[in-house]
């Protein structure tokens, strides 16, 4: 079976983690230090907040930028539910928007109708690799007074215009074992400002400034040295991770036939977290049935989009509707494009969906 995604660890993994283990200092010591410093350097920013999920990264941002009771930020509800729900955590409402159908990002167009006086920030969502169009998004941000907070769980690497994702506004990342590099848990802020910095440093660790005098409510959000020390072993390899899943990408949009493959905008850098095709005419399914026959894996992000979720209907009565995400969630399937992959891996994946097309 061709696995959606490999985690790939070395032997510099398995040494990093033996040395935090025979040095007695496994949570939040040099090792995090060090990979926050590293991702700084990435992102192209001042300062990077290692927290213990890509979740918690966002929740820190919400609380760090001061979001709370009766605000609103406007985002996607085609992407994974912890988008939205990070900001229910700060006690702020999610507004979506549409998403353009080439890209399956945020519609820009839509953004502006969408502010009111509640509104205090934007959430994009650089979803599957792929940035947002960021321009016209910070333009809106600057003109209504807005935050800007970056959902670049899937992005590590990617690039709009020459600027890294998570230098924009303050970025937020995900070190989930599927991503294009991990720590085998973790999350990652980035940002230039200086006060989101120390806030989201001091939420993160119970309110503490000083040891054991806490300013204010805090959480244990921290990452160990021991998943730090896989980052920053994976870290060195991303720009290599990234350059083979763009070649396998190109691969694949080069041979696939009769489905419609992933368009990069120009002035785009797209580092395909996930390799996404469309499949029209309710053939989706029975296109991922005969992946599976075939020793193929295959995936759909996202089956149901986050407004029509149980809990969003049910219990906080969204009922907003959103053409272009819901034809989306119908039409989309995700094929492996990870790093581990093999050149005969590619071709039977190619194989098969065009099998499949005729």
């Amino acid at each position: 079976m061709i696995h959606m995604a490999k985690p790939q660890m070395g032997d510099e993994e398995k040494q990093a983690v033996m040395e935090v283990l025979d040095s007695g200092i496994l949570a939040q010591g040099p090792r995090v230090k060090a990979f926050e410093d590293g991702f700084a350097q990435m992102c192209e920013v001042k300062h990077a907040v290692a927290a213990s999920s890509g979740t918690t990264a966002m929740h820190l941002a919400m609380l760090a930028h001061g979001l709370s009771n009766g605000d609103e930020v406007i985002t996607s509800a085609f992407t994974f539910i912890a988008s939205a729900n990070s900001v229910l955590y700060a006690g702020a409402k999610p507004i979506f928007v549409d998403i353009d159908p080439r890209t399956f990002n945020m519609d820009v167009n839509q953004i502006e109708s969408a502010i009111t006086p509640r509104t205090k920030a934007i959430l994009p969502v650089h979803l599957y690799g792929l940035a947002c169009d960021m321009d016209p998004i910070m333009s809106l941000a600057d003109k209504h007074g807005l935050a800007v907070i970056e959902d670049a769980c899937q992005s590590h690497g990617a690039m709009y215009k020459g600027k890294k994702v998570g230098s924009f506004g303050t970025g937020t990342f995900s070190l989930y074992p599927t991503k294009n590099i991990t720590s085998g848990e973790g999350g990652m802020i980035t940002t230039n400002d200086p006060m989101i910095d120390e806030k989201s440093r001091v939420i993160r660790q119970h309110g503490m400034r000083v040891r054991y005098y806490h300013d204010e409510l805090g959480y244990n959000f921290r990452m160990t040295d021991i998943h730090a020390a896989i980052g920053l072993a994976q870290l060195k390899k991303l720009e290599k991770f990234n350059a083979q899943r763009q070649s396998n990408a190109k691969f694949l949009s080069d041979n696939l036939k009769g489905v419609e493959t992933p368009r990069v905008p120009d002035g785009q850098t797209h580092v395909f977290h996930q390799y996404t095709i469309r499949v029209p005419d309710g053939k989706r399914d029975a296109l991922r049935t005969h992946l599976q026959e075939n020793g193929v894996g295959s995936e759909v992000y996202y089956p149901v989009p986050i407004h029509q979720q149980t809990f969003y209907v049910n219990e906080l009565g969204y009922k907003d509707s959103l053409p272009e995400t819901e034809r989306a969630t119908l039409e989309v399937l995700s094929l492996p494009v990870h790093a581990g992959l093999t050149a005969s891996d590619l071709e039977i994946i190619v194989s098969a969906v065009n099998e499949f097309t005729g």
